[in-house]
Parts: structure tokens; sequence; C-alpha cells
């Protein structure tokens, strides 16, 4: 796919989501990008964009509500006219030991990191549809993809991640008659959470084969990648410095 004058809803649109996004509009994408709480980083990438010369919209969702998914797409269909990709990033990263999973935890990991990609895909479908195919991007984890748990106090997290694998696989099989490409992304040691300390973060550097953190611009660089091939569908891809080797 050709991103020249592309329409792309990025679902989380600070951190990595910000450099994701000014990555499509410096292949020609218009984007729009949806946000909960964070107004200030969403309304910054929109401000990039439109930098580069591409249109913006910043539109407030709480994916983990059905209604907010549907209309997600409809406001970026309105603002821009169209939607060609849609990149699933919306998520949450939260420990939770075994015994205090409750309910709530659960359901929450499973409507943010799971259903929603479903409900906001389902959205977008008809779009892509109309127009003769498109793209649809969700984020997994480097663990998911390996089989892996590996850490304690993520089974809802790693469960709903799983998911996202198993939901990709499928709807790359449902959709592949419309021309609609689906792909997932597993992130690996990308970028530091803000509260891991420097020991920590040397820690994981070392445990990655390449020897250190990824950086956002090498999942900008994925999604691009995965956007702009025309016969890649059903893939989970790694982009974690080797750390499943280990």
């Amino acid at each position: 796919m050709n991103l020249t004058d592309r329409v792309v809803l990025i679902t989380g649109g600070k951190r990595i989501g910000q450099v994701v996004a000014r990555r499509l509009a410096e292949h020609g994408a218009h984007v729009a990008v949806s946000y909960r709480n964070s107004r200030v980083e969403a309304d910054e990438t929109a401000a990039e964009v439109r930098g580069l010369g591409r249109k913006a919209a910043v539109i407030a969702a709480d994916v983990s509500r059905v209604s907010d998914c549907a209309a997600v797409v409809a406001s970026t269909v309105a603002e821009l006219g169209r939607l060609d990709v849609l990149v699933n990033m919306a998520s949450i990263y939260e420990a939770t030991p075994f015994d205090e999973t409750t309910e709530i935890v659960w359901q929450r990991n499973i409507d943010i990191n799971l259903r929603s990609a479903f409900l906001v895909s389902r959205a977008a479908v008809p779009h892509m549809r109309s127009q003769g195919g498109g793209r649809i991007i969700n984020f997994a984890d480097w663990l998911a993809k390996s089989g892996r748990p590996a850490y304690h106090g993520f089974l809802a997290y790693y469960t709903a991640k799983a998911g996202v694998i198993a939901l990709t696989e499928a709807m790359a099989l449902e959709l592949s008659a419309d021309q609609i490409l689906v792909n997932a992304i597993a992130p690996g040691p990308i970028l530091p959470p803000p509260d891991l300390s420097t020991e920590e973060r040397d820690e994981v550097a070392k445990e990655t084969p390449l020897g250190r953190w990824g950086g956002e611009l090498e999942i900008a660089k994925a999604v691009c990648m995965l956007v702009k091939s025309d016969f890649i569908t059903g893939e989970t891809i790694r982009v974690d410095g080797g750390r499943h080797l280990r």
C-alpha cells in the first residue's frame, strides 16, 4: 500500500504511538489518534503530523467501552474522509498478583487489550471493504508470541495478548477476500517504563542478545513495513532484539 493521502487511525497516541504517527505522516499518511487521558500528548502528536503537511484528528475515546470503539472510527471518517489503516495500540500493562486478580482486573485487561482490537476493527472493516482493501495492525507481546509467561503477576495481560495473536490470525483469514491484511507486532524491550531503575534497565539490556533497548522508531519501522506489504497477512512479528532466543 502506498501511504500517500491514506488515512490511518491509531488507538493510543502517546509514547510509542507518537513516533508511529510521525513516521506514517512522513510517508504521506493523514493520521487520527485517539486518547483516553493523554490529551496533551495526543495534541502534540497531531501538531507534529500537521507540521509535516498532513491532516490530523484528535479523538477522545475509552476503548474499554463498546460504544467508543465504534465512535472512534466514525469520528475518523467524519474528520478525515476515509479510513485505510487501523493500528490497534491501546493497551494496559499492570502487574497484579494471582490472588488479587479479581474479575474486575481480568475484565479490564480483556476489554482494553483484546476486545477493543476486535470491536474497533469490526467498525473499520466496512470502510476498508468499500475502498477495496486496507490494513489492520494489532499489538501483542513478545512473551505471548513465544509461549512463555515468564513473569509473575501478568496472568490477565498475558492471556489477553495471546488472544490478540489468535484474533489476528482469524481476522486475516476472514478478511482475506476483501484484501484487508491483518497482522500483529509483538514488542520486546522497546521503551523502558518510567518507573524502571537504571539497574533494571541495564539488566534488561544485558538479557537481550543485541545488548540494548530498541527504541520507539523500531516499532514505527515495523508498522510501516506491514502497511506497505501487499502479501503479508496473519503474521505476528516480534520486534525484541532477539530477546525470545534466551
